[in-house]
């Protein structure tokens, strides 16, 4: 049967004629064995063609898979399957007293996709979603079924693998003990007062913060403070606090934001900026996000600030948040603490493309790396010089994917094969 199918926001038709929904590992061992290409579409949350499979491929999904929540509170570990989605997922976790260490602002994302492509939440002590896995599930180009857990020295490639790897069917995440937070909003945090110091101090007052602004002037026009119970209540003298509920894009109802104001609760109703029983509709945005080292963070927002008209034409919210470094090959947090600008642009891909294209020349100087999934215009020759371990990831493509089945034309411009 043909069908039209698309990404979450709309404004990416793949050109597979089908998507497979198998219902067992079995079928999906049979179904990649006798492909010639194959591309895994997770929660469709990318603005790119990252999981386009070209007109001959297969575009496969694994979210019609039973799924998979083992929980194992002595080794505080949960096996998870791949199409599993974060919200599900937290809610198993948090049954047993146990936490996942963080969490992206939408809980909506399948776990599989979301490390894949080096998405995280925000924290100055808090690494990226892929820190918290142990061992990833793979079938590979063969139908055969891999695993590679931290004692492998493979594993620094598998985890953030863009889906070049094989069909993630499950992961391993390590867990902490349950924790509760409380979220604190706070408005108009002036540029002009933000020096690398302050900057720190800001970012670190609480387990994970972020700034939002539309970019319409210098400064913050909001920032969401997320402190843990069990950590102290710092100061914030920055900025003052909301007077009413917020959303992070002006002019939006924050009915269905996470509850602020101080009033506590479990950690997976906290983190997220959006409540889990809120299910996003398709549509009306597109995405950037640039991540790049800490210690350059204020000049890069001061770089934004200097492009800050042309950008604001097509910006609904620009989000800051931070996170250190992690292990993954093709992560954008590889190697260094990080800092993330995120970008929610209007629906319009001819008029945010040349924005894109300006704001990427303001933090070149800043050794920027986009984020895998969202939109960008970056070259791949300086992708390429942006990923130290680029060459050992493209080794291991080559032992577990030989003949380039889970490639397509995005993989194959990173890899340059």
């Amino acid at each position: 049967m043909t069908e039209t199918i698309t990404n979450w926001a709309g404004n990416i038709t793949y050109s597979a004629k089908e998507l497979h929904r198998p219902y067992s590992l079995d079928a999906i061992r049979a179904l990649v064995a006798a492909s010639a290409r194959v591309r895994v579409l997770g929660s469709g949350h990318s603005f790119n063609e990252i999981a386009e499979p070209g007109p001959e491929g297969v575009l496969l999904s694994i979210a019609d898979l039973p799924p998979v929540i083992d929980v194992d509170r002595t080794a505080r570990t949960v096996r998870v399957s791949g199409g599993v989605r974060y919200a599900e997922l937290a809610r198993a976790v948090h049954a047993h007293g146990l936490a996942l260490p963080n969490m992206a602002s939408l809980p909506h994302i399948s776990v599989a996709g979301s490390v894949a492509t080096g998405t995280h939440g925000s924290g100055v002590g808090n690494g990226p979603l892929a820190a918290a896995v142990r061992e990833v599930e793979l079938i590979t180009a063969d139908g055969s079924s891999v695993s590679i857990g931290r004692d492998d020295p493979r594993f620094g490639g598998a985890v953030t693998s863009l889906g070049a790897l094989g069909v993630v069917t499950a992961l391993t995440l390590g867990l902490v003990p349950s924790f509760d937070v409380e979220q604190y909003v706070f408005t108009e945090l002036p540029l002009a007062a933000m020096d690398s110091e302050t900057f720190g101090a800001v970012m670190g007052a609480a387990y994970s913060v972020s700034l939002f602004t539309d970019w319409r002037a210098p400064g913050f026009r909001q920032v969401w403070v997320k402190r843990r119970t069990d950590q102290p209540l710092a100061d914030f003298p920055w900025a003052a606090p909301a007077t009413e509920k917020m959303h992070p894009v002006p002019g939006m109802p924050a009915v269905n934001c996470t509850e602020q104001f101080g009033v506590p609760g479990p950690w997976q109703e906290r983190l997220p900026h959006f409540r889990a029983e809120f299910t996003p509709s398709s549509g009306a945005e597109l995405q950037s996000e640039y991540l790049l080292p800490r210690e350059h963070a204020v000049a890069a927002l001061h770089a934004v600030d200097g492009v800050r008209e042309t950008v604001a034409g097509v910006l609904q919210t620009c989000e800051v948040r931070t996170m250190t470094a992690d292990e993954q090959w093709l992560s954008p947090a590889y190697g260094r603490d990080t800092v993330a600008l995120h970008f929610t642009w209007i629906e319009d891909t001819a008029a945010v493309l040349p924005v894109v294209r300006v704001l990427e020349e303001a933090l070149d100087p800043f050794d920027a790396r986009p984020h895998w999934g969202k939109v960008f215009t970056t070259s791949a020759p300086v992708l390429r010089a942006r990923y130290p371990r680029l060459g050992d990831f493209r080794e291991l493509a080559r032992d577990l994917d030989p003949e380039a089945k889970f490639a397509n034309d995005f993989v194959r411009a990173v890899l340059a094969d």
